[in-house]
């Protein structure tokens, strides 16, 4: 066999260098790709002025196949109508089912909820498993929205950024840049995430408005943060009458605050020496009962973080109100409506 001559021997030499320069250098460009901001976005500042306050209804479709709608909030119900744990293998597979068909109809609803299933599974014992986690699958449906501009699936592409999962690189920058168009388009999550980040720099007028924003949507989270701040400035009535609201929008942590406050004195985050001047600032006296009724209002509430109380004023009214008779924890739960289902 001939031997390969110097000058072939520095060209071969030279194609291989150039030839593997041409892949690092792809690599490289794939990789920055990955983190590049998209065009359209902003990086978030702290030091920028305030984002606008967004309303997530609005970037919602107008229109909601009501065959689909049904087969989803059915699906849901039954979901949240126990433990995950007591939830059969059977009742997962009709639940994953029904779920998957309303998304393949078309129903956001839907698909943000098999997003949530991709990313978490949906079971989890040997006894009730349908579905292990594919993260890969939440993600590309959470595309999908953030391609119809819708604001949910900007904000789970920001925590997907956040934490580095389905196949997407963990990216504090991108993360942020997700977080703040959601927030401008009315996540409420997206909102609270910003208070928070504005809390840790003492913007706190700025932390205040971006609650607000989440709150005015109906968001229970707000309300409780809300409550607390009003709380820490010694505004005892408005903390009461925020954990109020937010109980109607079911939040759990406001329904076991008030359950504290009329059974002991005292609002979760107080100390008991707080408890009397609580009591006088507001006006009112423990009270057994309404302690009772918040407390199962709170038990209802850890299982179906879905429902929401618009009648809690006629089954549970902050003094001085006397209390009607007892209907249940579902004589507050807002009635189903008739008209054409809506986002």
């Amino acid at each position: 066999m001939k031997a390969l001559s110097p000058r072939r021997i520095w060209i071969l030499a030279a194609v291989v260098v150039l030839a593997a320069g041409l892949f690092y250098l792809r690599e490289r460009l794939q990789e920055k790709a990955l983190h590049d901001i998209p065009y359209g976005f902003n990086k978030f500042s702290l030091s920028d002025p305030l984002p606008r306050c967004g309303r997530w209804k609005d970037h919602m479709p107008s229109y909601r196949e009501p065959t689909a709608y049904r087969l989803y909030i059915e699906a849901r119900k039954l979901w949240r109508s126990k433990q995950a744990w007591e939830l059969t293998r059977e009742e997962n597979a009709r639940i994953l089912k029904d779920v998957s068909t309303a998304a393949d109809m078309g129903d956001w609803g839907a698909r943000a909820l098999m997003a949530h299933f991709y990313l978490n599974g949906l079971g989890g014992l040997d006894t009730n498993n349908v579905l292990d986690p594919v993260p890969e699958k939440a993600i590309e449906i959470e595309r999908l929205a953030v391609k119809a501009g819708q604001p949910w699936g900007f904000y789970d592409l920001g925590v997907a950024y956040e934490h580095g999962y389905g196949g997407l690189p963990q990216d504090s920058d991108l993360a942020w840049a997700y977080y703040l168009r959601a927030a401008e388009l009315g996540s409420p999550e997206a909102q609270m995430a910003l208070a928070s980040a504005y809390a840790k720099t003492r913007r706190l007028e700025d932390e205040e408005k971006m609650q607000l924003c989440a709150f005015k949507q109906g968001h229970g989270p707000a309300a409780y943060e809300l409550a607390m701040m009003a709380e820490v400035k010694g505004r005892h009535a408005e903390a009461l009458m925020l954990r109020q609201e937010g109980v109607k929008f079911g939040s759990q942590r406001c329904a076991s605050s008030l359950r504290l406050l009329f059974d002991e004195g005292t609002w979760a985050a107080s100390t008991k020496k707080d408890a009397k001047a609580v009591l006088t600032a507001l006006g009112v006296h423990l009270d057994l009962e309404r302690s009772q009724r918040y407390e199962a209002i709170s038990d209802a509430l850890k299982i179906n973080p879905d429902l929401k109380l618009s009648r809690l004023d006629f089954v549970v009214p902050l003094p001085p109100a006397k209390l009607p008779r007892w209907t249940g924890v579902m004589g507050a739960v807002e009635p189903e409506s008739t008209a054409p289902p809506t986002y």
